[in-house]
């Protein structure tokens, strides 16, 4: 009976035994989301003890922010070098372009390389585009070269001496120039303080000149624009001395090719005294056949007369003396007309060419002469035509802005050099922290 009652004390209450399942699985759930806050880093969650893992007790907080416990050498180290890299630098220069940098003035002249040959425009740009376009384009880059160069930069220091121009402006040691520099250095500088830019669409260039002083930029440009327009005319010359100098050449060689064809043919006539062997042929033939006509009518009567009376008579002697007279005469028409002699004397002398020898010397001559006529005056008319060409493709220049005389300094950009200056900064250091996390990281 006892061991009976000790049951029934001992045996748990219904109640109770419904309600233990209930707080075995609050007191799991509590540790399941204690595990995650662990994961994720919360520094509340508990440390899940592991065989032999030893937990070390948290640490009492100091007197020191929580923000500034977390910080580490490396990251006073970054915030140094932002502050001597960045800051300081930063600073200093924008204080250099705000109190020591000095005003600079700049003058602007536009202009454009035209050619006489360029079609008209109806509007005013197109008198400075249309016409400049295609072979202008490269005379404008030979001119924007021209204006850069070395030889611009020598002809404005010996007229302007660059080194007093640009010398340097109270403590504005950075955009002033020293002195006793070399010709490079000033080239440098010079390329620094002039601008040249060119529109391929239109053909209009535009350069622009700073400078310490408005009058002095003024006079820069205008010296500038001077020396660019005797380059263009010399250019132009030249390339019309060019054009013409093969027609000249051409005209010259066919004045001397005519010149020793009229010599040649006045010793010809100097020689053979007479302007045509052709014509001179012609008429010997006339009077050769005249004197035959002459003598065979006298044969004639003389043959009439001696049927009629006797030998001794003085008609049938004046007969005979005549007919003496005119075959001697055209034994002489004769020997000219096949020898060319002007007498007797040179009948037999083989040097002297005959009729047909002296006509095909003449003809040769004349050949001569006509071809060197036409050749001169195809020449004559090749040399007016490479005139007309030459003069149709000169260049000249065409300003349409006179260089411009400054009244406000709006150089140097004070407040974009000293944000670039600041941009820069900041990115070269931003580079070199990555660089050291990034090195850090895979160390």
């Amino acid at each position: 009976m006892a061991a009976s009652k000790d049951a029934a004390v001992n045996k748990p209450d219904p109640a109770q035994a419904a309600d233990k399942p209930n707080t075995a699985k609050a007191t799991a759930k509590g540790k399941g989301i204690a595990v995650l806050e662990g994961l994720l880093g919360r520094e509340s969650a508990p440390v899940i003890p592991l065989p032999g893992r030893k937990v070390e007790p948290p640490k009492k907080a100091g007197w020191q922010p929580k923000w500034l416990r977390k910080l580490r050498w490396r990251h006073a180290i970054i915030g140094a070098t932002f502050l001597g890299l960045v800051a300081v630098p930063a600073t200093l220069a924008s204080l250099y372009m705000a109190f020591i940098a000095a005003d600079q003035y700049h003058s602007t002249a536009s202009f454009a390389v035209r050619s006489i040959e360029g079609g008209v425009s109806g509007d005013i740009l197109g008198m400075f585009s249309q016409a400049s376009g295609g072979s202008t384009v490269s005379d404008s880059y030979i001119l924007m070269d021209y204006i850069l160069s070395e030889r611009m930069a020598s002809d404005a220091d010996r007229r302007f001496k660059l080194e007093d121009v640009y010398a340097t402006r109270g403590l504005d040691y950075f955009y002033g120039i020293g002195s006793d520099l070399p010709i490079e250095d000033k080239l440098a500088y010079w390329r620094d303080m002039v601008k040249v830019s060119f529109d391929h669409a239109s053909g209009i260039m535009q350069v622009t000149v700073k400078a310490f002083e408005p009058t002095q930029a003024q006079e820069l440009a205008q010296f500038i624009v001077d020396q660019s327009d005797n380059l263009v005319n010399s250019l132009s010359l030249s390339a019309r001395n060019d054009v013409l100098r093969a027609a000249q050449d051409e005209v010259l060689a066919g004045e001397a090719r005519l010149s020793k064809a009229r010599a040649g043919l006045r010793d010809y006539r100097d020689k053979s005294q007479e302007i045509s062997p052709a014509e001179g042929a012609k008429l010997a033939v006339q009077l050769i056949g005249g004197l035959e006509g002459e003598l065979t009518k006298l044969n004639a009567d003389l043959a009439t007369a001696k049927s009629q009376m006797s030998e001794d008579t003085p008609r049938i002697r004046v007969l005979k003396t005549r007919i003496e007279s005119l075959e001697q005469q055209l034994a002489v028409e004769r020997q000219r007309l096949g020898a060319g002699q002007k007498g007797t004397s040179d009948a037999h002398n083989p040097n002297v060419p005959d009729v047909a020898g002296r006509i095909a010397e003449f003809e040769e001559l004349e050949t001569e002469r006509e071809f060197a006529e036409r050749a001169y005056t195809a020449a004559l008319a090749a040399l007016e035509k490479a005139r007309v060409e030459a003069n149709n493709r000169q260049r000249y220049l065409a300003l349409f802005i006179e260089p411009t005389l400054s009244q406000m300094a709006q150089y140097p950009a004070r407040l974009l050099n000293a944000f670039l200056v600041a941009l820069g900064l900041l990115f070269a250091w931003g580079i070199g922290v990555m660089a050291y996390y990034n090195i850090r990281d895979r160390a």
